[in-house]
């Protein structure tokens, strides 16, 4: 047996809110919509992983997502403009990822990271 992908699933009575964020901002795509269910994604070859956090790190809390992207500061600077409030970082942190923390519109905590 093999793992073949790990989704997370996010509550919200309105699952079109995800647009501006998860679209918009970080570029997925709808890979499926059935109204109630709005699933993003990309073709990237990604890395199935779940991680069990004590902290976020760096005295942070456990953010409820991190997501890694090419470009960070592009990445921040996309949720500036879109009225998304920063809550830590942009930090370059000791174990060699430069980050930053953001609330969804679920008020889920994102961690949006680069590895250096």
């Amino acid at each position: 047996m093999t793992v073949r992908r790990i989704v997370a699933n996010i509550g919200t009575p309105d699952a079109a809110a995800a647009k501006r964020f998860y679209q918009d901002v970080l570029g997925l795509d709808v890979l499926m919509d059935q109204g109630w269910i709005v699933t993003y994604g990309s073709d990237e070859r990604m890395q199935v992983q779940i991680s069990f956090m004590a902290q976020g790190g760096s005295g942070t809390p456990v953010p409820d997502l991190s997501i890694e992207v090419d470009d960070v500061d592009a990445a921040l600077e996309g949720m500036k403009a879109a009225g998304f409030a920063v809550e830590y970082g942009p930090a370059d942190e000791p174990w060699g990822v430069r980050r930053f923390y953001v609330r969804d519109p679920f008020g889920r905590l994102v961690n949006i990271l680069s590895h250096r």
